[in-house]
């Protein structure tokens, strides 16, 4: 979904293929410098052998961004000897020939060090090599999660904070003299180990000395660079506005045709149709009217970065969560959960699989109880008091647990199960849940247990166990037991299928 944009400006700072699993963690992103450059603290000047020994001699495996023909510059990953990993971009002594003037461009690049950009940490200038490195980012760019995502779309809090970082980033570069940026888009836009938006910093240093800054669609490019081929400050702000329009409508929609929507007022028309409503009209409405300021025709009519990131900041409603749950990964250092199966994995699967515990949440809020059906037949005599309490206790459990109380859940949905007039496997997976929250997977894992010895077939209760278990460091049985669930899932898909 969405548009492709040329490779050519789109440094994709992430893995390739299965390389995570491969080396059995994700990547660090410490500190740790080779040889002092231009006695700039934390920036280094690296030899060509080290780098060739890091992306092993520049191996096509380690590509993970390949620039078009007009401006051959091409990006790797590449690990150091410290072990920590980094994003080389290589240019052609054609685009720098001078090699004193490529230098003192990198350090200038390396001065400016913030936690919203994927700093410059060095760069390599040995005989006809010209190489910059960065720290690596390894969440995969905007462009990734917001046209080629595979299970979830990225939600509207996030997308609010995309938008924020990235102003602070471009303010901040502002403040140190350094206020252009060449080619700003959605594949410049990075995430870390933790989640959160950076901006690429080979975006601050041109792929030429005297090359273009913009190698995009002529639909997407300022105006006055059209006309006179120069980038100022007034074109980045430009820039941000098509990136405010990508995340408002989860596609690359052409500047003139938004604005044209937007003075039609045909603004819910352009939004993206999988949030399916989870945002703000009114939240939306501002981003709308901020893009459109960016994108105005005359630059001196487009806002100031600090404008842009007051603007923004005050439309953050999600302060407090942090940026991994937002995105659906691990959070940073904790363990990979299970090996995938070798069976496709529905999305409560892959939450499983990534022991995503707030999906998992919102999985078993939405499926509420449609897998209970014929677990209970009750006479007209069992309606008695203690049954109208007992069902008033689990509804007051699946209020908590909507509500996210998972505490007061556990007593809610204790008190209806200690009775024992009815069994529920979706109250055990949903308690299962709980004490997982809670930090008690031996709990839980005996209510998924439970679930399935009321319900064999049903996956929900296998996938349970599996996150139970992985929690319990017994990741090969978490793996066996994923597996099952993706099993039962697929056999019951081709059921439906048949009936």
């Amino acid at each position: 979904m969405g548009c492709c944009v040329s490779k050519e400006h789109t440094p994709r700072l992430a893995e390739k293929g299965n390389s995570q699993q491969q080396h059995g963690h994700r990547r660090s992103s410490s500190v740790n410098g080779a040889h002092s450059g231009g006695g700039l603290p934390g920036f280094a000047q690296f030899s060509l052998s080290e780098l060739k020994s890091a992306t092993n001699n520049f191996s096509s495996d380690n590509i993970v961004s390949e620039s078009g023909e007009k401006a051959p510059n091409v990006v790797y990953e590449g690990r150091l000897q410290n072990r920590r990993w980094i994003a080389v971009k290589k240019f052609t002594k054609m685009a720098w020939p001078d090699p004193k003037q490529f230098a003192e461009e990198a350090k200038e690049v390396g001065k400016l060090t913030h936690k919203r950009l994927a700093n410059l940490i060095g760069y390599c200038c040995d005989g006809d090599e010209r190489l910059i490195v960065a720290e690596f980012m390894p969440d995969e760019t905007l462009a990734k999660h917001l046209f080629h995502w595979e299970n979830q779309t990225l939600e509207w809090a996030m997308r609010l904070r995309v938008a924020l970082y990235i102003a602070e980033a471009l303010d901040y570069c502002s403040s140190q003299g350094r206020p252009l940026y060449h080619d700003l888009n959605a594949y410049r836009v990075l995430f870390d180990e933790n989640g959160d938006p950076r901006l690429s910093c080979f975006g601050l240093m041109k792929n030429s000395r005297d090359g273009k800054c913009y190698s995009t669609n002529l639909a997407y490019t300022p105006p006055e660079y059209l006309r006179n081929g120069r980038v100022t400050q007034e074109s980045v702000v430009f820039s941000f506005g098509t990136v405010l329009l990508d995340l408002l409508s989860g596609k690359h929609i052409p500047p003139t045709h938004a604005l044209d929507m937007i003075r039609g007022k045909n603004i819910l028309l352009l939004m993206d149709s999988h949030l399916e409503g989870n945002f703000s009209t009114e939240e939306a409405t501002v981003v709308f009217d901020l893009a459109s300021q960016c994108l105005q025709y005359e630059p001196r009519e487009r806002p100031k970065t600090k404008d842009l990131v007051s603007t923004l900041a005050s439309l953050q409603n999600k302060p407090d969560v942090p940026s991994y749950v937002m995105l659906r990964i691990p959070k940073h250092g904790e363990a990979q959960s299970t090996t995938p199966p070798p069976h496709p994995l529905s999305p409560m699967g892959d939450a499983c699989s990534r022991m995503d515990l707030t999906a998992i949440h919102q999985f078993l809020v939405m499926q509420h109880y449609k897998d209970d059906d014929g677990t209970n037949e009750l006479s007209f005599q069992e309606w008695t008091q203690q049954m109208r309490d007992m069902l008033d206790a689990r509804k007051r459990g699946d209020l908590a647990f909507r509500d996210k109380d998972f505490k007061t859940a556990i007593d809610c949905y204790s008190q209806f199960i200690d009775v024992g007039t009815m069994i529920s496997p979706t109250v055990l997976a949903r308690r299962s849940l709980c004490y997982l929250m809670c930090d008690q997977p031996d709990a839980a894992l005996r209510d998924a247990m439970q679930a399935q010895c009321i319900h064999p077939d049903w996956s929900t209760a296998f996938y349970m166990q599996a996150v139970a278990l992985s929690k319990l460091d017994m990741h090969q049985d978490a793996a066996d037991m994923l597996n099952e669930a993706a099993i039962l899932e697929e056999k019951k898909q081709r059921g439906s299928k048949v009936s």
